[in-house]
């Protein structure tokens, strides 16, 4: 998924990284240069789709403006986490 508008800034990665834990979800979130943010996600159908759905408001201090969900291949995660 990429997530665009202001969503850098706001703690969009660590508030990510929590709902994909707490939807027992595995991956990674990333800023991008150009100011997007990138979620790799996998994990039961239901689950990514509720993820899917927090992004479209993230946390308080997002401002969301447009959610691109493309579907790869899943890869081999244990956990969540932050990519820097």
């Amino acid at each position: 998924m990429w997530i665009s508008g202001k969503v850098q800034g706001v703690f969009f990665r660590k508030s990510t990284q929590e709902k994909a834990r707490e939807l027992n979800l595995t991956g990674w979130v990333k800023n991008l240069e150009d100011g997007r943010v990138q979620i790799w996600a996998q994990g039961e159908e239901d689950n990514l789709k509720k993820l899917k759905e927090w992004t479209h408001s993230g946390p308080d201090r997002a401002n969301v403006e447009h959610v691109k969900v493309e579907t790869r291949e899943a890869g081999d995660y244990s956990d969540f986490i932050i990519d820097r």
